[in-house]
């Protein structure tokens, strides 16, 4: 079996981008979206994104970001994409995830402490298989190629990486930091930040699976 994953984030209002991606929605079989819907000091933008993702794909998993404000969440459940705070299942995979970031300039809705962020998984936590489970985090987790900001220095949630290093699921994706696109390693978990897609940068995922084990088998970032 082979899933194929489109990996998005931090579309931040730009909506033209979504049609630029028709050929992506139609070759892949689930979108991965790790939040931001809204443009920065405009919550307004980010329902029109909504509505337009859910047009282009029947299997949406997504969470908030920070530029969203939390009340968008309830827009997320009403239209049944989201799996913050909360585990939903999809072709043999779990996914969970969490919105928001750390707290950091106070100028954006949706910030939060590392606990608060954590505490999305809480269902997750209790999962009794990892080897099938894909993250979606707003905050990528710590010390990876994917928390980096320009000057280098990592950003990321401490909490997630011990998460991924104690469960070790299959794969994370996350974004909120725009520079740092990339794709890192956690022991057996994949790492996956695709930029921003604002900026024209998104990703895809090959997961396979043979016999009773999940194997990320392909990662590129791309730009359009």
């Amino acid at each position: 079996m082979e899933k194929n994953f489109l990996v998005l984030s931090d579309i931040h209002g730009e909506l033209d981008f979504l049609d630029k991606l028709d050929d992506e929605f139609k070759n892949s079989d689930a979108v991965l979206f790790a939040g931001d819907f809204a443009k920065f000091n405009h919550t307004e933008t980010g329902l029109p994104v909504l509505k337009s993702l859910i047009q282009k794909h029947d299997s949406v998993f997504a969470v908030i970001g920070n530029c969203d404000e939390p009340e968008f969440l309830q827009e997320l459940e009403k239209h049944d994409i989201s799996v913050q705070n909360t585990m939903v299942y999809f072709d043999g995979f779990a996914l969970a995830g969490s919105g928001g970031t750390i707290k950091f300039t106070g100028m954006t809705p949706n910030e939060r402490s590392d606990e608060e962020l954590l505490s999305d998984l809480n269902l997750a936590q209790h999962a009794t298989d990892f080897s099938n489970m894909i993250l979606i985090l707003h905050h990528p987790p710590f010390e990876t190629e994917c928390d980096k900001l320009t000057n280098g220095a990592h950003v990321g949630s401490k909490l997630f990486r011990t998460f991924i290093e104690e469960k070790q699921p299959l794969l994370a994706v996350c974004g909120h930091i725009h520079e740092s696109s990339g794709v890192s390693k956690i022991e057996k978990t994949t790492i996956i930040n695709p930029g921003s897609l604002a900026e024209g940068k998104y990703a895809t995922v090959v997961v396979e699976k043979a016999g009773d084990n999940f194997t990320v088998t392909k990662v590129e970032l791309k730009q359009l």
